[in-house]
């Protein structure tokens, strides 16, 4: 069936078509100011997604953020546009249960991850990860964990547009290496 196939070797037209086909599935949205977790196409503001993540709470005292954009090489070629392809549904899933995992290892307020998806340019803003806490440390431990699960959990697909062609990019050796340390115990 299509709700279980997690794991798929390259994106595909029939993937599109079991994530199209259970999208209702897990469609529920919430009020835009308790939303932590967005996969949208539309780019976004981090200044504007960093002050609704503090909300004028007195208690704040740090908030770390990671944003990644897109590059114009990679791999010794250059790039001219990337397409992220996610799996819907499951990757919010994926991202609120890695959300889950940081507030239960460090004691931090609130979170904001945001994903893009379609064809994005080179200097386009792909992902922001934001915490707030009340020191820095638990502040960046938290954003640094969220960013290496979602480099390696979450299910997204990337394609680049080389002089060469189109290709899949795989997952680095590093990014599970980064994930590794925290399955340790490393904080």
């Amino acid at each position: 069936s299509c709700a279980s196939r997690w794991v798929i070797d390259e994106p595909s037209a029939r993937m599109r078509q079991c994530a199209t086909a259970t999208k209702w599935r897990f469609s529920l949205r919430l009020p835009a100011a308790d939303v932590s977790v967005k996969v949208q196409q539309e780019d976004f503001d981090p200044g504007a997604e960093i002050s609704a993540l503090r909300k004028n709470n007195p208690k704040v005292g740090a908030v770390a953020s990671f944003i990644g954009v897109v590059r114009d090489m990679n791999e010794g070629a250059s790039v001219a546009d990337m397409t992220l392809e996610h799996y819907p549904g499951m990757t919010e899933k994926a991202l609120e249960d890695i959300e889950a995992q940081a507030k239960s290892r460090w004691n931090i307020f609130d979170t904001r991850i945001i994903h893009r998806i379609g064809t994005l340019k080179p200097t386009d803003q792909i992902v922001m990860v934001a915490v707030s806490s009340a020191h820095r440390g638990e502040a960046f431990a938290a954003c640094e964990f969220i960013m290496d699960y979602l480099k390696t959990a979450a299910p997204f697909w990337k394609k680049e547009s080389t002089p060469h062609g189109a290709r899949w990019v795989d997952a680095r050796v590093s990014d599970d290496a980064a994930m590794a340390r925290w399955k340790t115990g490393d904080k």
